[in-house]
């Protein structure tokens, strides 16, 4: 424990889990008696080399039923249980806390104050610590540094403040001082070390030996309660929101300026029009409702223009490979698209809201001499009704319109559009992929129907004022411009298939030819339309193969009516499989001459393809999420290669010429043959993690990874490879497993698993050891984090890069993907 009398243990800290079906318990020592001197309770662990230790506690005695509380998650601090609160109790700044001692500490001050204030070297004798000097005086420091002042003397009232400090009991106040202690540089953090300085000064002015002894301990629990993270220091409170405020901004600030530009700008629009219609003689009798209404119309008309310029997929593609990629994150999108959609359904209920509840009711229950007076020239004559008014063009229209995008934007939330609400039948229909695709057309009828809205306004009669039009010109002319080059791209983009594979897990790949204008870089999609499932369908998949490589294939797994359809057409066309094949179906061009034709589209943009500017690279997938980045791993072996070949050809043409120059005597000056500059790397590592539930998932990409095995000399590609179906290593139910895998791989070079030289892990990785090792091997590192699968992985990894990015000087950057 310390003192050197008990046999030495493992230390653990205080949150390590306790066996199941243990019972602690505590009882009273016989004959003692209940007493704040005296009270104690006697505890006995028996452990296996028949050691035992008594410890001694102050708490009143209690029986804790470790089955009851076995849950291992961390709680949220306790602040009269915590360890930390147990430690911090020995921390006692000041013994006499009776109700009198401000008056004899108001009386001292009388005594040793000279002209009002009392200085420094006195604080101690003051407060009735003046066998504590030394720690009295870290105290006043420490008090003063909190009111950012360094003082040799204090008022009277500054010493009742200094006491009211001292003397608040409350957990809060008690760390606060104690920080404040050690914080010495106020830099806003302390370490282990300083607060086992702390805590030792603490134990000397109390004349506590033992307590001085076990600092080390104390200093390691306070640490461990107040630092959760493992930081390594405790910040401040202020220190804290305002680090983790500056890490927000680093991270986020593309995003934080374009949204905050397109909020000014719907604040802007929003005003404008509010005071504008002020001015009208409209508001006598329609209110405040019309100038919401109209403000909020405004903002519609942007919005219903921005909406459509972030699924121009063209542009964006064209537009993130440019330096304004620098500053706007091209990559959110399909975010922003779906933020505008939000921002428009509140602009649609404050807009049709106000017409249809107030300002139009308003209307129709005015005076017939203020309807003359003020609403005559905008409405005519005779006054109209409700219904005149719902019934007219621009009632209709808005009508119609709010009716088409209700529907649309119902079935595009995640519950329909991923199927995650189940309907009987024939309703089952509008939930799923399609129902979203077909609904989401009808906004060409809202684009005709807004046009049309916007040209019969009550309240505007001049042509020039009715802006809708000016609005959607550009952004439907962008997005009827890239609708007609994807119709003509894909006509010509007609590809032929050259092989088809069909894996266990419901897995179709299919390889094609590669157009000859089709250009993209790893990490890329594409669309693909089978004209024999739907002639009208696209959908988005990732593009495996390499761009060295003269083939395009992508893996399509089975989740949705559509690739469901698709898997089975091909299975029609596919040979049986072969004995020993895991149900493998294939065909291919000599194997079938009629297969089904396709349709591509792309390639565009997506967050992986700029893998390349990252020193080391961290690809993680699940399941069919490991996609994405096969292509550039295959890239990055290709580049692997080149470079290998560029290094032996270059080293054998310096060779020749060193032969030819020592055999040749024309010349006195040798004849140097220049070489090609090699093409450098600046990816020194890559690091592949994929996690997949189904054994016969790694038979997806068997030839890649036996590839990277075999080609990558150098270790700069590292594979991960977990099957979560398996109990984790050193479970019993996995060893044997484990054993045959480990001595199989020894001899044979082969995983047991997957059936490649890449051996398989069990269970899931721990991504707080993953992200730790590479921030400890990569010092001063810029790491790319990739991600493809489910989000909830994403906010963890995500979570994580944040904290270690805080850490060190190796530097994590989160990208997830999105389609």
């Amino acid at each position: 424990m310390g003192d050197g009398s008990l046999p030495t243990h493992e230390r653990r800290w205080a949150s390590d889990t306790i066996p199941a079906n243990t019972i602690l318990s505590a009882t009273t020592s016989p004959g003692t008696e209940y007493n704040s001197a005296e009270e104690f309770v006697e505890v006995t662990l028996d452990l296996q080399d028949d050691d035992t230790i008594i410890l001694r506690s102050v708490e009143p005695a209690t029986v804790i039923n470790v089955d009851q509380g076995s849950d291992t998650s961390r709680a949220q601090l306790d602040r009269t249980r915590s360890g930390a609160h147990k430690a911090l109790r020995g921390l006692r700044f000041i013994s006499n806390n009776k109700a009198n001692a401000w008056e004899e500490v108001e009386n001292k001050f009388n005594k040793l104050a000279k002209d009002g204030y009392l200085f420094r070297s006195d604080f101690a004798q003051c407060i009735g610590m003046k066998d504590s000097k030394e720690f009295a005086l870290e105290m006043f420091d420490a008090l003063s540094r909190r009111r950012r002042l360094k003082v040799e003397k204090i008022s009277k009232d500054e010493l009742y403040e200094y006491w009211s400090q001292i003397t608040d009991q409350s957990f809060d106040s008690r760390l606060q001082i104690f920080f404040d202690m050690v914080d010495k540089n106020e830099d806003g953090r302390i370490t282990e070390a300083e607060v086992k300085e702390i805590i030792m000064l603490s134990a000397s002015a109390n004349k506590l030996s033992r307590l001085k002894e076990q600092a080390e301990e104390y200093a390691a629990l306070i640490m461990e309660e107040l630092d959760p993270e493992r930081l390594g220091y405790i910040e401040g409170r202020i220190r804290r929101m305002s680090t983790k405020l500056v890490y927000y901004l680093e991270e986020n600030w593309k995003r934080i300026w374009v949204v905050s530009l397109w909020i000014m700008v719907m604040i802007g629009l929003f005003t404008w029009k509010f005071f504008q219609y002020k001015q009208k003689s409209a508001f006598n009798v329609m209110g405040y409702c019309l100038l919401t209404a109209k403000g909020a119309a405004e903002t519609l008309k942007f919005n219903m223009a921005l909406i459509l310029m972030p699924v121009c997929r063209n542009t964006i593609t064209w537009l993130r490979s440019t330096k304004l990629g620098l500053f706007v994150p091209f990559d959110d999108n399909i975010n922003f698209h779906k933020t505008i959609a939000a921002a428009i359904l509140i602009g649609v209920i404050l807009h049709v809201g106000n017409h249809l509840a107030c300002d139009f009711p308003r209307l129709i229950s005015s005076s017939n001499d203020n309807y003359r007076k003020f609403l005559k020239n905008d409405f005519g004559s005779p006054k109209p009704t409700y219904i005149d008014l719902v019934k007219g063009t621009e009632g209709v229209t808005g009508v119609l319109m709010v009716i088409f995008m209700a529907i649309a934007f119902t079935l595009a939330t995640r519950w329909f559009r991923r199927n995650l609400i189940k309907l009987p039948k024939p309703f089952d229909r509008i939930t799923g992929f399609n129902a979203f695709w077909y609904s989401h057309h009808l906004f060409v009828i809202v684009y005709v129907l807004l046009i049309i809205h916007g040209e019969f306004l009550y309240l505007v009669h001049i042509w020039y004022r009715r802006t809708t039009w000016m609005y959607l010109a550009v952004p439907v002319l962008l997005y009827a411009g890239e609708r007609i080059l994807r119709f003509f791209r894909s006509g010509f983009s007609t590809v032929r298939l050259l092989k088809v594979a069909i894996y266990p897990g419901g897995v179709l790949t299919l390889q094609m030819s590669k157009p000859p204008q089709f250009r993209y870089k790893s990490g890329q999609y594409m669309f693909v339309q089978c004209p024999a499932v739907s002639p009208f369908e696209w959908h988005p998949f990732s593009i495996t193969s390499a761009p060295g490589d003269d083939y395009l294939s992508v893996h399509i797994r089975q989740l949705g009516d559509w690739t469901q359809a698709l898997k089975r057409l091909f299975s029609e066309v596919c040979e049986p499989p072969v004995a020993g094949k895991s149900g493998l179906l294939r065909a291919d061009e000599a194997t079938k001459k009629s297969l089904p034709k396709l349709l591509i589209d792309g390639p565009y943009g997506a967050p992986a393809q700029d893998y390349s500017k990252y020193d080391v690279l961290l690809l993680v997938g699940l399941g069919i999420g490991a996609t994405p980045f096969i292509s550039i791993l295959k890239d990055l072996l290709n580049n692997i290669v080149k470079m290998e070949e560029q290094a032996d050809s270059v080293s054998d043409t310096s060779k020749a010429s060193d032969v030819s120059v020592a055999s040749s005597n024309e010349s006195t000056t040798p004849n140097r043959v220049p070489s090609k500059r090699k093409k450098t790397l600046k990816t020194t590592n890559a690091y592949f993690y994929w996690v997949t539930r189904e054994q016969g998932s790694f038979d997806w990409f068997k030839g890649v990874m036996n590839e990277v095995a075999e080609l990558d000399q150098r270790g700069v590609i590292e594979m991960h490879n977990y099957l979560t179906s398996v109990y984790e290593e050193g479970d019993a139910r996995s060893a044997l497993i484990t054993m045959v895998q480990a001595l199989n791989h020894a001899k044979n070079g082969v995983d047991i698993v997957s059936g490649t030289r890449v051996r398989t892990h069990f269970a899931r990785p721990k991504w707080k050891n993953v992200l730790s090792k590479l921030s400890s091997k990569h010092c001063n590192a810029r790491i790319g984090v990739f991600y493809c699968g489910a989000p909830v992985l994403a906010k963890e990894l995500s979570k994580l890069c944040y904290e270690l990015n805080q850490k060190g000087s190796t530097k994590f950057e989160f990208h997830k993907e999105h389609f």
